[in-house]
């Protein structure tokens, strides 16, 4: 078979997976045919859990993390989000008590900065095997948040200590403006942390009913070609 019937075939099949709704599941879709909204009942089970903080990690395999701080830090719970129609429970750990914390930014390609919200301790979790992270705890009396990364394996920090800022909880609607008159998809309660996978379009809500995942058939089906297209070459 040559690249090009290849291409051509695997182009089709892409383009149906993308466009066809799941019959699994009741998500919400737009009259546009590009939005889906897949609320909490839609996902794996632990998607339910309420949280407090969430974000994404990609690996060198092509493969997209979500991470979830579930049930006041007590449990961390890790979905592989590279395919946005098929997202799957990967890891579901619980975590030595120490309070309820959020994820502040990456340090380096593999770990992510986390704060606890009670006391001035901080933590790093260790990305280096993804599906199977590391949460080491460091009691320090410096604002990580801040600092200068040198290199992979160095930080330039301060004296200053970080300071709890609470998020604002608000309510979320989705809108499709498709046509003239205006449809109200979903509205997610709650909602003090988003994030957004600007590879494929898809946007995670974390809200009091737990994770809601908005997707874009378009910005998926652009995302799979340009796939395709570098597999190709």
């Amino acid at each position: 078979m040559n690249n090009t019937i290849k291409f051509t075939l695997t182009l089709g099949l892409a383009i149906a997976a993308a466009a066809l709704p799941s019959t699994a599941n009741a998500e919400i879709h737009s009259r546009s045919k590009d939005l889906v909204v897949m609320e909490a009942h839609d996902l794996p089970e632990q998607a339910q859990v309420t949280g407090n903080s969430l974000f994404l990690h990609s690996d060198n395999a092509g493969s997209t993390y979500l991470y979830i701080e579930q049930q006041q830090g007590a449990r961390l719970s890790v979905f592989d989000v590279t395919n946005p129609a098929r997202i799957k429970l990967v890891e579901s750990k619980p975590l030595a008590a120490q309070g309820a914390f959020d994820f502040i930014r990456p340090l380096g390609n593999n770990a992510e900065l986390v704060y606890f919200r009670n006391g001035q301790k901080e933590a790093v979790l260790d990305l280096h095997k993804a599906t199977a992270p590391v949460f080491r705890v460091i009691p320090t009396a410096t604002d990580l948040g801040v600092a200068e990364t040198l290199g992979e394996t160095g930080l330039l920090v301060t004296s200053q200590v970080h300071q709890y800022v609470p998020a604002v909880a608000r309510d979320y609607r989705v809108i499709d403006i498709a046509t003239s008159a205006l449809t109200n998809l979903a509205t997610v309660k709650d909602v003090k942390h988003q994030v957004t996978n600007d590879e494929t379009g898809t946007t995670f809500l974390l809200g009091s009913n737990g994770l809601t995942v908005v997707r874009r058939l378009s910005a998926e089906y652009n995302y799979e070609v340009h796939q395709i297209q570098m597999e190709g070459n």
